[in-house]
């Protein structure tokens, strides 16, 4: 015979943090209230909000009476806290004192899971408390349950994914609109889609740490974001973007991660996605992230990638599973490592490039740069060449290479770059998804 909602004590609920996604939670947590009880088994009773400063003017559906500046006395308070702060301190000893108190943890926190997610997966292990971050990767998108818990009996082989919807923006506005970097930048800003500092986006750092979270995830396997090769979009222009399409490509940062021969490989880069690959045809600020397992075959999971409300439905869900554990028992999964496999250099994944270049318009020369790639084991896939604007001296190759191992790729890029025949290697980019 089931208890009533009512006959059980509320679980106390902390939310650290009060910005657009924390926001969002609140607004849920209060305007949801009925609907979430009856999916629990008890009510949610949201205990206290920590901020840096009370008087900071905020949603009306705040209410002040329940904002404080204690964060370390509000989780000794709680049975489930919801971090939405950010940052590695004081974020990480908060989640720490939650955790020794016996409180379950829900966390949206990207960049102190792939820096030492680690501590806290063993501290929440030893407490015998549920640490869930689906929040933490892709916004809205159900990808951190899927890959910890639906794939658990299967072995996952690739992970390849749009995980920053900031940088997706941006290609997507050069690919349509023909805007250089900057101007792009500047407009997802003023949209709200890019922070003043965009930097951890355009460099590639939110996308690794995401990376890092779903390669130990995938893979059984401690990956930190230190492990990741990283290559932002900064690099990429308006001509780079304008030749992906003329050849059939669109350009897109990816998060990637691997099984290789004796490990997992990691990284994040843009690349040249086909137009007729799923992920080419994800625009604006979504998000998507494509997993190939033995068993289960190719899966793909599309949607919003960020935004208080995406990102708010994605820890509500987070919520209601800790909670309903902590009202009918039992535990979610804990951290899977059993694999302990070697995270393998960047240089050693099998990769395919397009190269452009101008060159000295002349017999031969094509033959020429063809024995570099001969030389160092590289394989032509196709060639382009077109004149060089107006001038009748020069002209415009466009090679597509078969995969090779990256440092073979990189070894042949150098030996070209030293040929008198060759003015300018213009642009270097890895092509993926086929």
């Amino acid at each position: 015979m089931s208890v009533p909602v009512t006959a059980r004590p509320p679980l106390r609920v902390a939310v650290l943090g009060c910005g657009v996604v924390g926001t969002e939670v609140v607004r849920l947590l209060t305007t949801q209230a009925d609907d979430l009880a009856a999916r629990v088994g008890a009510r949610l009773e949201l205990v206290g909000i920590a901020v840096r400063d009370t008087a900071t003017a905020r949603d009306a559906v705040v209410d002040v009476a329940l904002l404080t500046t204690d964060a370390e006395k509000l989780v000794e308070q709680a049975d489930v806290v919801v971090e939405l702060m950010g940052g590695i301190e004081p974020a990480r000893s908060l989640l720490l004192r939650a955790i020794a108190g016996g409180a379950s943890v829900v966390t949206a926190n990207k960049a102190l899971l792939a820096q030492d997610g680690p501590t806290l997966y063993a501290a929440a292990d030893e407490a015998g408390v549920d640490l869930y971050f689906e929040a933490a990767v892709a916004g809205a998108i159900p990808i951190v349950r899927p890959v910890r818990e639906s794939l658990a009996g299967d072995t996952v082989e690739r992970v390849l994914g749009i995980v920053n919807g900031t940088t997706n923006y941006v290609l997507d506005k050069m690919a349509s609109e023909g805007l250089d970097l900057d101007q792009a930048v500047k407009e997802a800003q003023a949209l709200g889609y890019a922070e003043a500092d965009p930097t951890a986006d355009v460099e590639g750092f939110d996308a690794a740490a995401k990376a890092a979270i779903l390669a130990s995830l995938a893979f059984h396997t401690r990956v930190s974001l230190d492990d990741v090769d990283r290559q932002g979009i900064t690099g990429i222009s308006a001509d780079d973007v304008l030749w992906a399409s003329r050849t059939g490509y669109v350009i897109k940062l990816l998060a990637i991660a691997e099984r290789g021969v004796g490990g997992v490989q990691v990284r994040v880069h843009p690349a040249l996605v086909p137009e007729a690959h799923p992920l080419a045809g994800v625009r604006g600020a979504y998000n998507a992230v494509f997993v190939e397992a033995e068993a289960a075959g190719q899966l793909m999971f599309y949607g919003r990638g960020a935004g208080g409300q995406p990102t708010a439905s994605a820890v509500l869900g987070d919520v209601v599973s800790v909670a309903r554990h902590r009202v009918l028992g039992g535990r979610g999964p804990v951290e899977s490592r059993y694999a302990e496999l070697p995270v393998l250099p960047a240089d050693q994944a099998r990769t395919r490039y397009q190269i452009r270049l101008d060159v000295v318009d002349r017999p031969g020369v094509l033959a020429q740069v063809a024995a570099v790639l001969a030389g160092h084991d590289v394989s032509i896939e196709t060639v382009r060449q077109s004149p060089l604007g107006d001038s009748a001296v020069s002209a415009h190759l466009v090679i597509t290479t078969h995969a090779a191992p990256d440092h073979a790729q990189r070894a042949t890029i150098e030996a070209i770059e030293r040929l008198d025949v060759v003015e300018r290697v213009v642009s270097v980019l890895r092509v993926e998804g086929s």
